[in-house]
């Protein structure tokens, strides 16, 4: 898991931290050669920052870790210092909830106690648990993708200036995106900048999951506890080459 290429190039994949992400955020990391989490920008108080779904008898349902973050004061708010509310025990319900779920596929003894020993940390801010847990997992699967935090860089300007000023801090000669920032990355800036732009699609197969109908947009957990290290298998096995801008 992880890049390969000639020495002078070096792929990068820039992405905001989220809680226990899905198939396409660990596809992206098995293609960098350095995966920037984006921990300084703006909270997004809607997003998969602090949940994610898993899938139950009852149907996907939403894990959510619960955070200080309120009207106006989540406006300029960087994920990096978002902290998270304990006054509820929230850790043992989303344990339990997986427990219920998963406690009978064939992976879940393996991987649920790298997960629960994440969480029982308890500690007080969002994206460290949320890196924590998105490493320990990437590891788990055999990454040596190398991981940085964006808040450990001196950037400036707009929204694109800073992604390619961190992109030209790490020396990065080709970038790799969702789909989704089409919308908004502007390709010519990424060729003046003497950087490569491709974007990923994402397309996986199908795996036994439980609780049937199949249904794709959920944490990577469900893949793990399911088909455990086939995980990254089944992620690469309908992989083309990125699309270039």
């Amino acid at each position: 898991m992880g890049a390969s290429r000639g020495l002078a190039d070096l792929t990068a994949v820039v992405l905001q931290p989220s809680y226990l992400p899905w198939r396409g955020y660990f596809d992206l990391v098995d293609r960098a050669d350095v995966f920037v989490f984006y921990d300084d920008v703006q909270y997004d108080k809607h997003g998969w920052r602090n949940r994610n779904r898993v899938k139950t008898h009852a149907g996907p349902v939403w894990l959510t870790v619960p955070v200080h973050a309120h009207g106006a004061v989540v406006g300029g708010t960087p994920i990096s210092a978002i902290t998270i509310d304990h006054r509820r025990d929230w850790v043992r319900s989303h344990l339990e909830t997986l427990r219920h779920a998963y406690g009978r596929q064939p992976y879940y003894a393996r991987y649920a106690p790298l997960v629960a020993s994440i969480l029982e940390q308890r500690g007080p801010l969002l994206a460290d648990l949320t890196i924590d847990l998105t490493v320990a997992i990437a590891r788990e699967l055999g990454s040596s993708t190398r991981f940085v935090r964006s808040s450990g860089f001196a950037l400036s300007g707009s929204k694109g200036d800073r992604l390619l000023d961190l992109l030209t801090q790490i020396g990065a000669t080709r970038y790799l995106s969702g789909p989704s920032a089409r919308t908004y990355i502007i390709p010519e800036h990424f060729e003046r900048a003497g950087i490569g732009l491709e974007f990923v699609t994402y397309d996986y197969p199908p795996y036994d999951q439980p609780h049937p109908p199949y249904e794709p947009a959920v944490s990577v957990v469900d893949t793990l506890f399911a088909i455990g290290p086939e995980t990254i298998a089944n992620i690469r096995a309908r992989r083309t080459e990125a699309l270039i801008a």
